[in-house]
């Protein structure tokens, strides 16, 4: 069975290890690939996969599908310091998702002037590296394939 992972947002993919946090970078959480969205001013982050929205936070979400395999969307990079200046949920823990349901929008201003990278790791929890693809593509929309898992 193949799992397509949508990208959450839209922007340039980037490797994951070029993420400026080495948690994300090395791979520690999980293997996957991020996205830049750039100069965007406004990000509205949706569902990469359709399944139990597990953990929402402002700054980060938990996609599990019904099969159990997990999806963390982070946005930015210790964001979580910025205390949920400038994200606005549009659902809760526990919901049901399907992909391209917009889960955060998130006005980057906060962030980029707090000094914080706006680099979307998407990352497939307890995952094998080896099982996944990343997209050939430089730049995605949101919901385009991002990632395939066999």
């Amino acid at each position: 069975m193949t799992l397509t992972i949508s990208s959450p947002v839209c922007g340039s993919v980037i490797a994951l290890s070029a993420v400026p946090d080495r948690v994300f970078a090395e791979a520690i959480v999980g293997p996957g690939t991020a996205v830049d969205p750039g100069g965007t001013a406004t990000v509205t982050a949706i569902a990469p996969i359709s399944g139990t929205l597990k953990v929402l936070k402002p700054h980060a979400y938990v996609v599990v599908t019904a099969a159990g395999q997990g999806v963390l969307v982070h946005l930015g990079i210790d964001t979580v310091e910025l205390a949920g200046r400038g994200f606005e949920l549009h659902a809760e823990a526990g919901d049901e998702v399907r992909i391209g349901d917009p889960l955060i929008t998130w006005d980057t201003a906060p962030s980029r002037e707090a000094g914080k990278s706006v680099i979307v790791p998407v990352i497939l929890l307890d995952a094998d590296a080896d099982s996944l693809s990343v997209t050939d593509a430089t730049a995605v929309s949101a919901g385009e394939p991002l990632i395939e898992m066999r």
